[in-house]
């Protein structure tokens, strides 16, 4: 099998450190890549520094270490600056999109191979991967513009962060608490059951049981992979590690992912050590785009989310998969790894 080495040539980024540029906002400036696993890998919009020679877009980003952004890989739209511990990856040869990112997602899967004390810097470009693009990646190539990523809307700015209102997450749904149900009392069947992973949209299986969660709610972990939330678009089962978040008024599929995304900025907030039990998530409050009433903008939020470029392969991407598809895409994963 081929190495990385034969499809990219390599170079080290920009090592700029983030907390001495100047922020400013798009079009102005160029996206800043750091050590992130979210966003791409950008963790900011930057003045471009004198004498500094942007990345390109098209070109692919690698952390070489990080906490949680090690070996994350990422195909970059536009114009970019790096952090620290960033190498930047250019082709050998033409390649479409949709072979770019299968070549990412090639590099991600090796994460499990590095850790704190075993950083990537040497060893990337000897990764092994494999022979080919497979056919299905190829056929997703007929066009720069993959399947889902046309925008739903059209584009909308969001309103200044200082305007917005804030509200206690009790009064925006009834927040309930998960069932323990442990796993040698689990049976195979169709409903799904969420716990505490960040993958698969929470969910960890199908069991056989009455969904006991409306579709449309919000599930967030207290424990574990804390504050993770999670739209729901099928009645569900959930453990007791999971707080359930149930609208107390009509909310789009759309405006809940908004809300998911801020929920998820709570994160830091909470750890092992320190849980988001049921009353302290009562009584966090969150911020959102208001209306003149005073009152939590959904519609705005919607049109937001549904401007976004690849907004409709967001949206359609947070449906449950069946139980044949899901353990087929574990069983792959092991394969790759052994």
């Amino acid at each position: 099998m081929p190495k990385l080495s034969s499809l990219f040539t390599m170079r080290y980024g920009h090592s700029l450190e983030l907390n001495r540029m100047s922020h400013c906002a798009a079009p102005d400036g160029v996206n800043f890549v750091g050590r992130s696993r979210v966003n791409n890998g950008v963790t900011a919009r930057v003045v471009n520094p004198d004498g500094v020679e942007p990345g390109v877009a098209g070109e692919l980003t690698v952390a070489l270490s990080g906490r949680g952004g090690g070996l994350c890989a990422f195909v970059q739209p536009e114009p970019f600056v790096c952090g620290r511990d960033v190498a930047i990856l250019v082709p050998r040869a033409d390649m479409t999109l949709a072979e770019k990112l299968w070549w990412a997602r090639c590099i991600y899967e090796n994460r499990y191979r590095y850790n704190f004390g075993r950083q990537s810097n040497r060893s990337l470009m000897s990764l092994v991967v494999p022979d080919e693009v497979p056919d299905f990646v190829r056929a997703a190539s007929a066009g720069e513009e993959l399947s889902g990523a046309e925008r739903l809307g059209e584009a909308l700015d969001l309103p200044a962060p200082g305007t917005w209102g804030s509200w206690r997450l009790e009064e925006l749904f009834k927040i309930e608490k998960g069932s323990r149900l442990i796993k040698r009392e689990r049976r195979p069947g169709k409903t799904p059951y969420v716990a505490t992973t960040t993958l698969r949209n929470g969910i960890v299986g199908y069991i056989d049981a009455i969904a006991t969660f409306p579709a449309g709610s919000i599930s967030v972990p207290y424990n574990g992979s804390v504050g993770y939330a999670c739209y729901q678009p099928a009645a569900y089962c959930a453990s007791d590690d999971v707080q359930v978040l149930i609208p107390r008024t009509e909310i789009d599929h759309a405006a809940s992912l908004f809300v998911c995304t801020v929920i998820r900025l709570e994160m830091y907030r909470y750890s092992y050590g320190r849980k988001w039990h049921m009353s302290r998530m009562k009584a966090t409050a969150i911020r959102l785009p208001k209306t003149d009433g005073n009152l939590p903008d959904w519609t705005g939020m919607s049109t937001f989310i549904k401007g976004l470029p690849f907004s409709s392969g967001a949206l359609s991407s947070t449906t449950t998969a069946s139980p044949l598809r899901r353990s087929r895409r574990r069983r792959g994963t092991a394969r790759l790894r052994r």
